[in-house]
């Protein structure tokens, strides 16, 4: 069979017959219990109940079993995981493949809560972390130690947007440490935009929360692993008691569907409005990858297929408490929420030391107030309008 292309890919992936049974989406299959014919039946989903065979709840359903398979498909897997919420898999992930002694390296750029993980709760287990810049490069190769054992990116950074040169990291990691298992956040693209299983890397993560379900009404994360790791992935989420219940499947399932062309939608309004926010007076910087002026621009250039909805702009002042408000406070469309993704236009702020705080042994200097928005599916003159207006209130 030739290539499908991405858009064809989702909309059919995980739509066998076995899970839809006619329907045009897959069925929902809520089920702790599942009932066996006979013990001959026992046996064989003991024996398979890893292999996508109905065998126990936390095992998965049809309705799990076609998301899984539909993941794979989409990102190059050879299986993917489960967990209740992006947090979650990042959390899991890791755990699954380091014990006490071990070393992470983790870009200084990752989500929050990712790196609360490792100063919380890895600290507590023995499991040191290494920080590096996120444009590290190849010379993350002078931070491999005989101890390291994961190695984890987020591409573009959390916040600030840098885009990692991951093929030079992969290579440096394999020549240096082959043992080590590299894992990506790998959200901002939705697993379309940017292929990390084809780069090198071993475990794909995403927060399906916000682009795979798309409508900011369910919570769930995946991680699509490659055969090195898979098997180990699977059973210690298993043991760690792990899962989706099978509506929020079904939502996400569902929201692959109509993924491409949100995207598309997504991107175009936000490169259109990151060219706008550049030109404006107010503006000192624009963290947008799809922007020569992006830290590692030319690495999303090489490697990504294109760009989503998310993206940050600096102000060229620190807005004081009054300003912040006023600014923030008055939008017609852009609402103030965590999470994106969704259809939705959201818009929140982070001042220059509150940023320092969450960037271990960061390098960027920041100065003004740091503007972080997700363009959703509204008409972009409209949010045009809405950001010239918010600009207007601090000029």
């Amino acid at each position: 069979m030739t290539k499908k292309h991405i858009e064809t890919t989702l909309v059919n992936a995980g739509r066998g017959k076995r899970y839809t049974q006619g329907a045009v989406n897959s069925v929902i299959q809520r089920a702790s219990s599942l009932v066996f014919d006979s013990v001959e039946a026992k046996k064989h989903a003991t024996a398979n109940r890893a292999n996508g065979e109905l065998f126990y709840g936390r095992r998965g359903t049809l309705t799990h079993f076609s998301l899984q398979e539909a993941m794979c498909e989409l990102e190059g897997g050879a299986g993917c995981a489960l967990f209740p919420c992006g947090a979650a898999a990042v959390a899991n992930t890791i755990l699954a493949f380091v014990e006490q002694g071990d070393r992470v390296l983790m870009t200084n750029t990752a989500y929050e809560p990712s790196q609360d993980f490792c100063t919380r709760v890895l600290s507590r287990l023995g499991v040191s972390t290494t920080w590096f810049d996120p444009l590290i490069g190849e010379d993350i190769a002078t931070l491999i130690t005989p101890d390291t054992r994961v190695v984890f990116l987020e591409s573009p950074g959390s916040i600030t947007m840098e885009v990692h040169d991951v093929p030079a990291i992969v290579r440096a990691v394999r020549s240096k440490a082959p043992q080590a298992i590299i894992i990506i956040d790998n959200t901002w693209s939705a697993g379309v935009l940017f292929k990390a299983l084809e780069h090198g890397v071993d475990i794909s993560i995403q927060a399906g929360t916000k682009y795979l379900v798309g409508h900011s009404d369910a919570m769930i994360g995946t991680a699509v692993a490659n055969a090195r790791c898979w098997e180990q992935l699977r059973e210690n989420a298993y043991l760690m008691g792990q899962m989706a219940d099978a509506d929020t499947a079904y939502v996400t399932s569902r929201g692959l569907r109509t993924l491409a062309v949100r995207l598309r939608q997504h991107e175009e309004s936000s490169v259109a409005l990151a060219r706008w926010l550049a030109q404006q007076p107010l503006v000192e910087q624009v963290n947008h990858p799809a922007l020569p002026q992006c830290p590692g621009h030319k690495y999303w250039q090489r490697d990504f297929t294109g760009s989503s909805g998310l993206f940050s702009f600096i102000l060229k002042k620190r807005l004081d408490d009054r300003e912040l408000a006023r600014f923030l406070d008055n939008f017609s469309y852009f609402t103030m929420a965590y999470s994106w993704g969704g259809y939705e236009s959201l818009i929140l702020a982070c001042q220059p030391e509150e940023l320092a705080a969450i960037r271990p042994q960061g390098r960027r200097a920041i100065s003004g107030t740091l503007v972080r928005l997700h363009i959703g599916l509204e008409n972009v003159e409209d949010l045009l309008k809405d950001l010239a207006a918010g600009l207007a209130r601090i000029a």
